[in-house]
C-alpha cells in the first residue's frame, strides 16, 4: 500500500441550531466540445475540506489546540501538519479570515479503502462553533441539519442539489437513525451513497488497478411482504462483481455468512477479476441467486455456481428492502455487459465500462474484443449513461467518481481523439495493427501495447463502419496482421 494522502474537514455549526455549513463545490472544467455542454453536473454540496500538508523542516508548529486531539494519538501526530494553512484554506472557500470558530475539537478520523493506484486518503473531521453568529454567508454556503442532508441525499434527482462524500461519511455514518452495519474482520469500506457499500478486494485485475470493487447493498428491515409482479426479484442482500483472488477468499466468506439468506448475486460480466469470489457464495449460501446477461452466463465455467441463476437482459427491477434498482443494459466492454442504477440516489453501478480516476487521468477502460467488446456499442453505452445523469459512478475498480456527467463526456473526448489520431495513422501509411499501435503508443510502455491493441482494432471496425478509411486501406489484410503483431511485441528488442 502507498503512502496516505491526508486531508482536513471542518464541520462548522451555529452554537443557537443544530445545524452545519456546507459548501458548494467547484466542478471540473467544462466540455469543450460544444455538443457536451448540454451533459453537466448539477451542484454538489460538500463540508469545506482541504488537503493537509507536512511540514516542511524550519516550519512553525501551530500554536492551535484541537481539542480531543489526544484520542488519536497512535493515528495522527498533530505536530507534523501545517493545521494554519489547511484552515485558511477552509476559510477562503467559506468567504472568511482564519479566525472562523473560537475553538475545534475532533470529530472523527476517518481512513479510505486503499481503492488504488492512488495513495488512499485519510481525513481529520473537526468541529467548531461560530465566533460571530449573526454572520451572512455567500450563495455558495448553505446551512443544513443531518435530516435534510439525508432527505436531499437519498432522493437524488437529475437536476437536483446532491450531498458530498465528506458530509456521509463525517455527519450521517454511525449517527442516530442511519444504519452502520459492521463488517468482519479488517475489511476496510465506503458507504456512499447511503445504503451502497463498496469493499476494494484483492484481485487478479490489470494494472495499475490491483483490487475489484465488491458492491454490497442491503434491506433496512423494511423489506415488503407483498410482492409487486413489476419487481424482477426481491432480496435481503445483493453483491456485485464477487471478484476478489484466492487469497482474499476467507475474508469473502466471512462476510458471505454474516449477509442475510435471501441475496442476490448481480454480475456486470464474466471477467474473472469479476467472478473469481464465486465459488465462495455458492459453498456458503445455498439460497443465492445469481443474475446474469446470457452472454455472461455462458462464459461463466459450468462448475462455478450450482444453485439458481435468473438471465437479465436490462430494465429488470431489483428491490432490497426500500432499496429499489433497475438494471441497464450496458454493451462495448464486452457484450454481456449490464449496469445497475440504483433508484433511490440514482447512483449508477457502471462495472467495467469506466474506472476511478486516479492522479490528473480518468482513466480509459480496455474493450475486450474477444467477448464482444465493441467501440459503436460502447459509444451508444456512454450516451446512454448520460441521459440518466447519475448521481455518481460506481466503478468496479478505483475510487466513485462524484463528477459522472463531466467524467462520461471526458471518455467521449478520449476515444474520439483516440480515433482520430488511428485514422491519422492510416492515412500516413500506417496499414497493419503494429503500425498503428507503435505509431499512436510511441510514448507509452510496449508491455501495455497487447491491451492497447483490443481497444485499436475495435476503433478500426469502428471507422469502417463509419466509411471514412482511405479507400487504398485492407481491413483484411489489417485483421490478418494480428499475428505478426503478437510476434514483434513478444522479441527481446521490442523490450524497453
Amino acid at each position: 500500500m502507498s503512502a496516505a494522502y491526508y486531508r482536513i474537514a471542518a464541520v462548522i455549526k451555529r452554537s443557537s441550531e443544530d445545524k452545519f455549513l456546507l459548501v458548494r463545490q467547484a466542478s471540473p472544467p467544462a466540455p469543450e466540445e460544444d455538443h457536451h455542454r448540454p451533459y453537466l453536473d448539477s451542484h454538489l454540496w460538500d463540508l469545506p475540506s482541504a488537503p493537509l500538508n507536512f511540514l516542511e523542516e524550519g516550519d512553525r508548529v501551530s500554536d492551535l489546540i484541537i481539542q480531543q486531539g489526544d484520542s488519536l494519538h497512535e493515528k495522527f501526530d498533530f505536530g507534523k501538519f501545517d493545521i494554519d494553512s489547511a484552515l485558511g484554506q477552509v476559510a477562503s472557500q467559506i468567504g472568511r479570515v482564519p479566525a472562523i470558530c473560537g475553538s475545534w475539537s475532533v470529530l472523527k478520523y476517518v481512513e479510505e479503502p486503499d481503492f488504488g493506484p492512488d495513495s488512499p486518503v485519510k481525513t481529520l473531521f473537526i468541529l467548531g462553533h461560530l465566533l460571530q453568529e449573526d454572520e451572512e454567508f455567500p450563495d455558495s454556503c448553505m446551512w443544513a441539519s443531518k435530516d435534510s442532508v439525508a432527505n436531499m441525499h437519498l432522493d437524488s434527482r437529475p437536476s437536483g442539489g446532491r450531498i458530498g462524500l465528506f458530509t456521509i461519511i463525517g455527519l450521517l455514518h454511525g449517527s442516530d437513525g442511519f444504519r452502520n452495519w459492521q463488517l468482519p474482520h479488517i475489511l476496510l469500506s465506503q458507504e456512499y451513497p447511503l445504503g451502497i457499500i463498496v469493499i476494494p478486494m484483492r484481485s487478479r485485475t490489470q494494472k495499475p488497478f490491483y483490487s475489484t470493487n465488491l458492491v454490497i447493498i442491503l434491506t433496512d428491515g423494511e423489506a415488503s411482504e407483498s410482492e409487486d409482479p413489476a419487481i424482477f426479484k426481491y432480496g435481503d442482500a445483493l453483491l456485485v462483481d464477487p471478484g476478489c483472488s484466492t487469497h482474499c477468499h476467507y475474508e469473502l466468506e466471512d462476510l458471505v455468512m454474516a449477509l442475510p439468506k435471501k441475496l442476490i448475486v448481480f454480475l456486470t460480466h464474466h471477467h474473472y477479476d469479476h467472478i473469481d469470489g464465486l465459488s465462495v457464495i455458492n459453498k456458503c449460501n445455498p439460497d443465492a441467486i445469481l443474475l446474469a446477461h446470457e452472454n455472461t452466463l455462458n462464459r461463466i465455467g459450468k462448475g462455478t455456481w450450482s444453485h439458481q441463476l435468473l438471465v437479465i437482459s436490462g430494465g429488470e427491477k431489483i428491490n432490497i428492502g426500500n432499496n429499489k434498482l433497475e438494471a441497464v443494459f450496458a454493451p462495448g466492454h464486452t457484450d454481456g455487459h449490464i449496469a445497475l442504477l440504483h433508484l433511490n440516489t440514482n447512483a449508477l453501478i457502471v462495472g467495467d465500462h469506466c474506472v476511478g480516476a486516479f492522479g490528473f487521468s480518468y482513466g480509459s477502460a480496455v474493450l475486450d474484443i474477444t467477448s464482444g467488446g465493441n467501440m459503436k456499442d460502447y459509444f451508444q453505452t456512454t450516451y446512454k449513461f448520460l441521459e440518466l445523469s447519475p448521481s455518481v459512478l460506481i466503478p468496479m475498480h478505483g475510487r466513485i467518481n462524484l463528477w459522472p456527467r463531466q467524467m462520461l463526456c471526458r471518455y467521449l473526448k478520449h476515444r474520439r481523439d483516440r480515433e482520430q489520431e488511428i485514422l491519422k495513422a492510416i492515412k500516413n501509411g500506417a496499414e497493419t495493427l503494429y503500425d498503428i499501435v507503435a505509431n499512436v503508443y510511441a510514448n507509452v510502455d510496449i508491455k501495455l501495447w497487447f491491451a492497447a491493441s483490443s481497444n485499436v482494432r475495435l476503433h478500426v471496425e469502428h471507422l469502417a463502419y463509419q466509411d471514412v478509411l482511405p479507400k487504398d486501406f485492407s481491413l483484411l489484410d489489417f485483421n490478418r496482421s494480428y499475428d505478426s503483431f503478437i510476434k514483434k511485441i513478444s522479441t527481446p528488442s521490442n523490450e524497453k
